[in-house]
């Protein structure tokens, strides 16, 4: 059972941070962090071009667009007006200042609106609604390197079609290097992140702002009327084209997501200031160079539009770029998986997980094995079964318009429960963006015969597990509460009834109340008590990180007997030997070489009625609990310092 405290029993009276510098690179310069984002938070969205502009017209499953003046300034236009609003308006300007003192994502916001709205009606709505977009998220990790690579590789066949068979295989070898380069971590390699993903924006900017000086009639898709027009003119068609238009403004949750590493300041700086503006010139240039071919040339060249930008004697070492620009997307969202993976641990939502962390010096950087390899697993299987990064199209586009649905519904909470905005002001705003988010989501539905159902079950999946642990432990703590005796009766009775023996017992106790288990089974059997006993708890707050002065919580109970809590950010590493560092009032200082640390480890016996949960959610709950990391590793306590007792409980 987890030490950590569930977050829907909880809502600390602390202040929501806003603005917040944590985790945003300490005395690094506005422009040095601009920088960085670029190649760590822009990847994904930034080799979108290599397959959003062609699937909008090559999606011949659904519907078939004619390719001529009329039709490309209007996916052109709503290209660019999707970006401006989702984006730019949505994302960058809105949602980016609902930061939890500093960290964004969909796990980071319902954590702030707990803050503020958790004992509501609605509360646990909004908690449901962000572990949904969370488990939507799985779904778009393992979508997204394989889309990526594989867009990136088949690039080849523009080069020579006769390297069609090598595709698949020289994906699958890129795919599989990246995974096992996980453990090594990225911050060696993530140093040429950076520079190379400037000069891959540099590239495709350059290679449309030529188009575009050849056929500068294509910037009349800056004029929205081109994106109605196309709507008034096809109808259910240009509705369906929205599914393949969204991947345009794919990575969108996870600029918000990444927040915490670079600050929103540097962020938005990178996006206005570079990123945006290259990705725009490698949309228009596509649509560019399409608007002015012939009709046969045209149905042709829009098979795949972003390698046939650059000259004959270019294309392979473009296609060599954009590979490694995929290379680095793809680790990123990995690198996001463990992190999210992370938070939702944290907060109760996930059983302990074995992590070993890759870099001295940043936190942040953390390899999370179990997540690693079932990713791997994934992605394999993708590639083997989809086959073309447009099929896969096909599957990626619900998984993101679903969790921007999500956060457009968590805005309206924002607005109304946190920034106190007046319904009638914050109504109109979130219809606005409804209306757009629904509609991609809506049109994306459609997909789910082609591909769509992937990321659905997959979110289903971890939808269940995250809720299930979530209640299982929540019904278990509530069962040992209802046996559990006060603490300050149990040490005035044990006083003379045990022997004390020299040195500290340290038992962890997964609730602030009542006697562990663990301490009860020790003088049960071992009839002895130590001369100091501290019964500690570790509680993850609803912040991402927790000031080290308000870190410890100690109350003398008498007789040498001490209830101690340690609290910890979202966001931190629990490491409990070096937090009871700082416990130096608790009886005094802790000696690791005197210190035995008692856990409890709990069988789940089922109970066999649907009192607290259906039978089948018990026996996932009793699988998950069985296969959890250890206390002693998760709290990296001293392995010669540990012993477990274990004990059964029924939910």
């Amino acid at each position: 059972m987890s030490e950590t405290g569930s977050q829907a029993d909880r809502a600390p009276e602390t202040a929501s941070g806003e603005g917040s510098g944590h985790g945003h690179g300490h005395g690094s310069s506005r422009t040095a962090l601009a920088v960085g984002a670029i190649g760590i938070v822009f990847g994904d969205i930034g080799t979108s071009p290599l397959y959003a502009f062609r699937e909008t017209f090559s999606d011949a499953s659904t519907y078939s667009l004619a390719i001529d003046r009329l039709h490309v300034l209007g996916v052109v236009s709503l290209i660019f007006w999707s970006m401006v609003i989702v984006v730019a308006l949505q994302y960058v300007t809105i949602l980016m200042r609902a930061d939890n003192k500093g960290q964004g994502g969909s796990l980071a916001l319902v954590a702030l609106l707990s803050r503020h709205i958790g004992r509501s009606s609605y509360g646990w709505l909004v908690v449901l609604l962000g572990v949904f977009a969370t488990s939507l998220f799985y779904g778009d990790s393992m979508i997204t390197p394989a889309i990526s690579v594989l867009s990136a590789v088949e690039g080849l066949t523009v080069v020579d079609h006769r390297l069609d068979p090598l595709v698949i295989p020289i994906a699958l070898v890129l795919l599989i290097f990246l995974f096992f380069l996980q453990k090594r971590g990225t911050a060696k390699v993530g140093m040429l992140f950076a520079p190379v993903m400037i000069v891959y924006f540099c590239v495709i900017a350059g290679m449309g702002g030529w188009q575009i000086i050849q056929n500068p009639d294509i910037l009349w898709a800056l004029n929205p009327w081109y994106a109605l027009q196309f709507f008034l003119t096809d109808g259910f068609i240009a509705f369906l084209a929205l599914g393949a238009v969204v991947l345009a403004v794919t990575g969108s949750e996870a600029l918000y997501s990444d927040m915490g590493h670079f600050g929103r300041g540097p962020m938005r700086l990178s996006w206005f200031g570079f990123v945006m503006p290259c990705l725009l010139l490698n949309y228009f240039g596509q649509g560019a160079m399409i608007a002015a071919l012939p009709p046969e040339q045209a149905a042709e060249v829009v098979r795949n539009p972003f390698f046939l930008l650059a000259s004959e004697e270019w294309r392979l070492p473009l296609v060599i770029l954009a590979t490694v620009a995929t290379f680095i997307a793809s680790q990123a969202v990995i690198s996001g998986a463990f992190s999210i993976t992370h938070q939702a641990m944290q907060l109760g939502f996930i059983p302990r997980l074995s992590i070993r962390h890759t870099s001295v010096t940043e936190a942040g950087q953390i390899y999370i094995p179990v997540v690693n390899w079932a990713l791997m697993v994934a992605v394999i299987i993708l590639v083997l079964t989809f086959q073309t990064s447009s099929n896969l199209a096909s599957a990626y586009g619900i998984a993101v318009t679903g969790a921007v649905t999500i956060d457009t519904l968590l805005m309206g909470v924002l607005f109304v429960g946190v920034w106190k905005w007046k319904w009638w002001i914050a109504a109109p705003v979130v219809a606005f963006f409804l209306i757009v988010d629904g509609a991609y989501f809506a049109a994306n539905l459609t997909k789910v015969p082609q591909g769509g159902w992937f990321p659905l079950v997959v979110g289903l999946i971890a939808f269940t597990m995250l809720t299930t642990w979530a209640k299982g432990r929540k019904l278990m703590r509530a069962r040992m509460s209802e046996t559990a005796m006060p603490i300050e009766i149990f040490a005035k009775s044990a006083h003379n009834s045990a022997v004390r023996v020299p040195g500290t017992a340290i038992f962890m106790a997964s609730q602030t109340g009542g006697v562990p288990s663990a301490l009860l089974h020790n003088i049960k059997h071992n009839k002895v008590l130590h001369e100091r006993v501290v019964i500690l708890t570790v509680e993850i707050d609803d912040v991402p990180y927790v000031d080290e002065h308000e870190r410890c919580e100690m109350h003398d109970l008498g007789d040498g007997f001490y209830r101690a809590i340690l609290h910890y950010g979202f966001m931190e590493e629990t490491d409990v030997p070096l937090g009871l560092k700082s416990m130096s009032r608790c009886g005094g200082e802790f000696d690791m070489m005197q210190t035995s640390f008692f856990l409890s480890r709990q069988t789940l016996l089922p109970s066999g009625d649907d009192a607290g949960m259906p039978i089948w959610r018990e026996k996932i709950f009793a699988w998950m609990l069985r296969n959890a990391a250890t206390a002693m590793e998760f709290f990296r306590l001293p392995t010669n310092r540990v012993v477990e007792l274990g004990s059964q409980v029924r939910i």
